[in-house]
């Protein structure tokens, strides 16, 4: 038999080829597990801070999603918070900047490269707090956020001792106490979802009482009680006018505007959700109205629609059954959907509390905020176009207090140039403001079923 085997050009058999490939081949093998892969480090690419009375947030927005640990210490009151998979930068230095002197919560912050691929933020307290740690994931023009709320540990509530000693008892309002009491989800803080209201006696320089005064027995006479609530703010702009104004800016100046019109008639308070530039929950809106006993919730909005050209103030009631068309249920989508851009840790939310609310609206409540929307509606119809000359109704979240009439005013539309310059200006804000009272206290005159008389 003829041999077949045939010298390669380099002198060597084509099985010495195949054992010599084969040996490299296992050595490649042997050697590729040993070879160190090259780990993503996380990158921040904003720091930002949301000092409050309430609360304090601070937001740090990365390109990924890192695994964190945190704990406090005391004496003094220190939170430690480390983040894995990042390095010192300029960034991360910068929120030591960003503590504001006047932080209710936060002193200073140290930041330091505890371990190689760990970096220890340390924030020296001012007081105890219960901290809530959570990761948002992307949304909008949000990448990655990590979130750290700073609660109060101890929050001073005089209104829920009012509330306590008052014969006059809400049932539904004992309930939704005892839920978020006994929530085991719940921070330890007496205040739903960790807020916590200003005292009854505060004040502001050149500003009325923080809270109006409530009677502590039922029949005694008490100023009627209307709750403001400035839509968005904080982490959530909401829309954006072509000229940078943004919605929770605007409504806020409306809302303290229209609260000084009101503690100046004779017997009515106002009381703001929120008076600065922070983050609130939707249901914790609807909750804070339900605890200092409001007769009238209104929400206060500057519209957006994808064309420029859309104009007009609208007014909103809730609807359980659909929404009146197909821009009302969009517009109640994107308002619902702030929780989501502003940021709300699912972790600690009160499930059950949010579906009392979401189930217990009544007919009532709904007659009544057509009532006051129809009023609202006609007298900002004399100072702006309407967008549609009847009250529509969706399904808002902030709109569901089972017993307090509630409307959601859209003031303009911010994405319409004309009426962004409008709404920017000082004299225009004081027109709608004038506006609103105007329709308030043709409702109350009118003597509505829910209101409780003064």
């Amino acid at each position: 038999m003829a041999d077949i085997t045939r010298a390669s050009p380099t002198g060597i058999s084509p099985k010495g080829v195949s054992r010599r490939r084969l040996i490299a081949s296992a050595t490649t093998l042997f050697i590729l597990p040993v070879i160190p892969s090259l780990a993503h480090a996380g990158t921040i690419l904003a720091v930002r801070t949301w000092p409050a009375d309430e609360y304090t947030r601070v937001t740090l927005e990365l390109d990924s999603e890192l695994k964190t640990e945190h704990f406090t210490l005391e004496n003094p009151n220190r939170l430690v918070l480390d983040i894995n998979g990042l390095t010192m930068n300029q960034t991360i230095n910068d929120l030591i900047s960003k503590v504001k002197p006047n932080d209710p919560y936060i002193a200073s912050v140290r930041v330091a490269q505890n371990r190689p691929d760990v970096i220890r933020l340390v924030f020296d307290l001012k007081q105890a707090v219960a901290p809530q740690v959570f990761t948002l994931k992307p949304i909008g023009n949000y990448k990655y956020r990590l979130v750290l709320d700073l609660y109060p540990k101890v929050a001073q509530d005089p209104l829920l001792a009012i509330m306590n000693g008052n014969a006059d008892n809400d049932p539904l309002a004992d309930v939704l106490e005892k839920l978020a009491q006994n929530s085991p989800d719940q921070a330890p803080i007496p205040s739903v979802q960790g807020q916590k209201l200003p005292p009854i006696a505060a004040k502001k320089p050149d500003e009325p009482d923080a809270l109006p005064p409530i009677a502590s027995t039922p029949g005694v006479d008490r100023p009627i009680l209307i709750a403001l609530d400035p839509g968005h703010g904080g982490e959530d702009p909401g829309a954006t006018g072509r000229g940078g104004t943004h919605e929770k800016d605007i409504v806020l100046s409306i809302g303290r505007r229209l609260k000084k019109l009101i503690d100046a008639q004779p017997n009515m308070r106002a009381y703001l959700t929120r008076d600065n530039d922070y983050f609130v929950p939707l249901h914790v809106r609807v909750q804070k109205a339900r605890r200092v006993k409001a007769d009238l919730f209104v929400s206060i909005h500057a519209d957006a629609w994808i064309k420029p050209s859309a104009r007009g103030s609208s007014v909103f009631a809730l609807s359980q059954h659909g929404a009146t068309s197909a821009a009302a249920r969009w517009m109640a989508k994107r308002e619902n959907d702030a929780d989501l851009i502003g940021g709300v840790n699912l972790g600690s939310h009160n499930k059950q509390v949010a579906q009392v609310l979401l189930d217990l609206s009544t007919a009532a409540q709904i007659n009544d905020s057509m009532r006051v929307g129809n009023r609202v509606l006609t007298e900002i119809g004399k100072i702006n176009r309407l967008h549609k000359n009847s009250v529509e109704r969706a399904g808002f979240a902030v709109l569901k207090a089972p017993d307090i009439p509630s409307i959601l005013v859209e003031t303009a539309f911010i994405s319409n140039p004309e009426e962004e310059r409008l709404l920017r200006s000082p004299a225009h804000q004081d027109r709608i403001a004038k506006a609103m009272l105007s329709g308030i206290n043709d409702y109350f005159a009118a003597g509505p079923a829910l209101a409780r008389k003064a």
